[in-house]
């Protein structure tokens, strides 16, 4: 089916888009940013990893969380001794929210691997879209995130995940 097919069908079905995105994919970075401290989520991070997902995409992804946190793949960034983002894994199938656009990239600079065919950004974050080029990492699709029903913009610098 072509993607011109396949986004009618979507758009037929009552989706609307929201969001153009892009795979990026490439080696690990392994690099730590100075000023940002990259360590495993914990039970005890869970409430406020999960109030900052509230307050950046108006809905809780508790679920996602509590399991990235018990299987050992959530990961925090701390700023000025508070956390300032999270992410389930930077994937496909991983989230995450940040108060800004470092914090973002402090997490996707401590990633171990990229799994999956990659990580998905919102290209209308041309800063972090730039910042990924510039660290060799490419673009290996182009996509369309899609939603049914309530959406409400982010407010603050987040990755999207196939999974929600």
């Amino acid at each position: 089916m072509t993607l011109r097919r396949s986004l009618a069908l979507y758009f037929r079905l009552g989706f609307n888009a929201r969001e153009h995105i892009c795979c990026l994919q490439g080696p690990a970075l392994n690099e730590q940013i100075a000023g940002y401290a990259v360590r495993p989520a914990t039970d005890a991070d869970f409430l406020t990893c999960n109030m900052l997902c509230e307050q950046t995409h108006g809905a809780s992804r508790a679920g996602e969380l509590r399991d990235a946190i018990s299987y050992g793949v959530a990961r925090v960034v701390e700023r000025g001794g508070r956390i300032t983002g999270y992410t389930t894994g930077i994937a496909f199938f991983g989230h995450a929210v940040c108060e800004t656009t470092d914090d973002l990239k402090a997490l996707i600079s401590s990633a171990k691997s990229f799994d999956g065919p990659g990580f998905l950004v919102p290209s209308r974050n041309g800063e972090l879209m730039r910042w990924c080029s510039s660290k060799g990492l490419r673009i290996t699709q182009a996509m369309t995130l899609m939603t049914m029903g309530l959406y409400n913009d982010p407010t603050n610098a987040y990755l999207v995940s196939v999974g929600y």
